[in-house]
């Protein structure tokens, strides 16, 4: 019924199925994995066009891109598009905001969850924590930020694992390898294995927009503009709030 909706609801913006139908070529980050995967189908349905996306980690994508390789659309954290757009890698004024998410914060499936409810509760959590999770990704970044601003960051500095880009930080804390684990949040709310303990706390919350991008060069422009608007249009707003993101 939901996936019916969505493909009446969006049918106008797009092509008649199978009219001038192409392969659309996406390289993504992982934070809109979840709800992207559920919207391809149905836009593939309501097209004809196909849509192969790789997703892995941010790192892997600045070197991907830097190593040549070609797409039509790159969706990453928005500075980050930014940055490729002003070295001439992303179409200028191509940028689209997709969604955004928060850092979250994750246990192991069944284990207590900790109070990260104040800010001084996440600090005291920080440090009773025999092992901290987070990635090489946009939280990864303010985390290790966070930590030098709460005053923890020499303390805690042996206990934390960080993972390699394009690994999700639920895995560390799925496989006990980390007692707890930052990440976005919708990339850990339905994570196997953990229970999502919940964001951080709002004063010290940062929340990141993911946005799309046009490859300079891309082959299938026009059929890219149809899969964002598809993903941006406000019958796509359920999916992303159910996976953790706020539309836009």
């Amino acid at each position: 019924m939901k996936s019916s909706f969505i493909l009446a609801a969006m049918g106008a913006l797009l092509l008649p199925g199978g009219a001038g139908a192409v392969e659309i070529k996406v390289l993504s980050t992982q934070a809109t994995e979840q709800a992207y995967r559920e919207l391809a189908p149905q836009f593939e349905k309501a097209s004809g066009h196909t849509v192969t996306t790789v997703f892995t980690g941010t790192l892997d994508v600045q070197k991907r891109i830097a190593a040549g390789e070609t797409y039509d659309l790159i969706i990453m954290a928005g500075p980050a598009i930014d940055d490729f757009i002003k070295s001439g890698k992303i179409e200028a004024g191509s940028r689209v905001d997709l969604a955004k998410s928060g850092v979250g914060v994750a246990v192991r499936a069944a284990a207590p969850k900790p109070d990260i409810g104040t800010t001084e509760a996440v600090k005291k959590t920080l440090l009773a924590a025999k092992s901290i999770g987070y990635s090489t990704g946009p939280s990864g970044v303010y985390l290790t930020g966070l930590f030098q601003r709460l005053g923890v960051a020499d303390q805690i500095k042996e206990k934390l694992k960080q993972t390699p880009t394009g690994i999700f930080v639920g895995n560390l804390v799925a496989s006990g390898e980390a007692e707890i684990g930052f990440q976005q949040v919708s990339e850990l709310a339905h994570f196997p294995g953990v229970d999502f303990v919940g964001p951080l706390p709002a004063d010290i919350q940062q929340v990141t927009v993911f946005s799309s991008g046009l490859q300079v060069g891309s082959r299938q422009a026009e059929a890219a503009k149809a899969w964002i608007k598809f993903l941006t249009a406000p019958a796509a707003a359920p999916v992303y709030k159910a996976k953790g993101l706020e539309p836009g």
